[in-house]
């Protein structure tokens, strides 16, 4: 059995998991039906726990809470300052409850302890923190219209929002979506990702002792068919956003659309170039490339998993980088030194080798890793590719796994073309030296951002989205509290004003 087998297992069997059923209006319920579904600690494949699982019905009297608190409840009609302190009180909490959140996300989600205590856990509470500050700068303007009419308008909170969660970093995608549409004056019911319902319960339970008013938040666990499909067509919803991938992200779109025309704000799948060039720093480029790749192993929309060098260093960043690739440590989820655990659940681990095996098959040398590891668990090696064409399949497609693609390019006209080729347009990284060309290749490439001799360049106060099938909205940023908000004009006659 592998350390990383055994670190998993001795934590997973002493920690205590408190909360499992749904949480609506306020208080811990069983589902309306009764049913039940399993929580896979995907490190040893057993049950981690058994949870309530919410359906249709159970949405509609999730909606009904959250309708209630908005039309008829305090928060939409609190001061900004008032939503402000119960922001940054939910933020503090965060923070106390950092080790819980962490070892959750280990056994519920296959992740690393240190990473989620000491990144992933301080953007959540940051985050907070950031949004409480903007609770109280909701400002309207004043317009000068036609004569003898005066306006201004106001900004209102949208109203009940739907949130469905990804399964890859649970308390980050909470906060980026919840912060916000609090901060607005919102209510919301939360889909969290089948695979991962512990930590937003967490959040749920916190979220009461933080102040926030029953109803305001609702969260029912469930499945993407049952109750995604149920908030994502609800006629009660104002507005839903959605992490996940392209595919389910359009049905998610039609759903809303066959229903009350809700807007929607999707963050979806990836397939990012990281460009190296032939002056570039291949040291800093080695290491960006990896950690841009094998980071939460690999479970990233973010991944910059088709590696473009040029020509001329092409053959030293491969050799530097296959022996980073092999270098990376594996071993106990709850050792600060390991980098790599299991894959999320047993779906993606055969996703990601059925990649590999395209890769094989379709010509692309597999120059490491390749194969699963350790007796149990949804393990995968690190892998890595070289002689990768823009055709094959583990170039076009997003792997959300540890597998990374090395193509060869020659100019930068050529780069740019063929990194553009893709469906896909949420993230980019370039490494070079040379201003010209990393302001031209900057303006050129069609992503949500682009990341200039650094990778996972991520911020409370950065906006984050894509273009093309990758999404639209923006989460982070100001700009993601314009999705919470409507706006509404107000016109009134003046009479005999001199200054007409």
């Amino acid at each position: 059995m592998s350390s990383a087998t055994n670190g998993s297992s001795k934590s997973a069997a002493t920690h205590k998991i408190k909360f499992t059923k749904l949480f609506i209006n306020g208080e811990f319920v069983d589902s309306v039906s009764g049913n039940t579904f399993e929580a896979i600690n995907p490190a040893t494949e057993q049950v981690l726990a058994t949870v309530a699982e919410g359906r249709e019905e159970d949405v509609d009297l999730a909606v009904k809470a959250a309708r209630e608190a908005f039309d008829n409840g305090p928060w939409p009609r609190l001061s900004g300052e008032a939503r402000r302190k119960v922001l940054l009180k939910f933020a503090d909490l965060i923070e106390e409850n950092a080790d819980e959140f962490a070892s959750l996300e280990v056994m519920n989600g296959g992740k690393l302890f240190g990473p989620v205590k000491n990144f992933e856990v301080p953007i959540a509470s940051e985050t907070f923190r950031y949004f409480a500050g903007a609770a109280d700068k909701v400002r309207g303007a004043t317009l000068k219209m036609s004569k003898n009419i005066q306006a201004y308008t106001l900004r209102e909170p949208i109203g009940v929002v739907g949130h469905i969660t990804a399964w890859n970093s649970p308390a980050y995608m909470f906060a980026t979506k919840v912060a916000p549409a609090l901060a607005a004056g919102c209510t919301m019911v939360i889909k969290p990702a089948e695979h991962t319902p512990l930590t937003v319960l967490i959040f749920a339970h916190l979220s009461k002792l933080a102040g926030v008013p029953d109803g305001v938040i609702n969260v029912v666990n469930g499945f993407g068919k049952t109750a995604g499909a149920a908030v994502s067509s609800h006629m009660d919803i104002d507005a839903v956003t959605f992490t996940g991938s392209t595919e389910v992200g359009r049905l998610v779109m039609q759903a809303a659309a066959m229903s009350n025309l809700k807007p929607v704000y999707l963050g979806l799948s990836g397939k990012s170039p990281f460009i190296v060039f032939d002056d570039a720093d291949i040291h800093k480029a080695v290491e960006l490339a990896t950690i841009g790749n094998l980071t939460n192993k690999g479970e990233m929309c973010v991944a910059g998993s088709r590696i473009f060098v040029q020509e001329g260093i092409h053959n030293v960043f491969v050799e530097k980088l296959t022996a980073m690739v092999k270098g990376w440590p594996k071993g106990d989820l709850f050792d600060l030194a390991t980098r790599h655990g299991p894959q999320n659940n047993k779906k993606q681990y055969e996703k990601v080798l059925s990649y590999i095996e395209h890769g094989k098959k379709e010509g692309a040398t597999l120059v490491t890793g390749g194969k699963p590891f350790g007796d149990k668990g949804y393990y995968i090696e690190p892998t890595l590719f070289t002689n990768v064409t823009d055709d094959m399949t583990i170039a076009k497609n997003e792997i959300f796994g540890p597998v990374i693609s090395v193509l060869k390019f020659k100019t930068v006209k050529e780069v740019i073309k063929r990194a553009n080729a893709t469906k896909y347009g949420l993230v980019s990284g370039v490494m070079t030296k040379n201003i010209d060309i990393a302001n031209t290749v900057s303006r050129s490439i069609r992503a949500g951002a682009v990341w200039i001799n650094c990778y996972l360049a991520v911020d409370r106060d950065a906006p984050h989205g894509g273009y093309k099938m990758s999404g639209f909205g923006r989460e982070q940023g100001l700009e993601a509290l314009e999705h919470y908000l409507q706006v509404k004009t107000v016109a009134t006659p003046i009479y005999d004003s001199p200054w007409l």
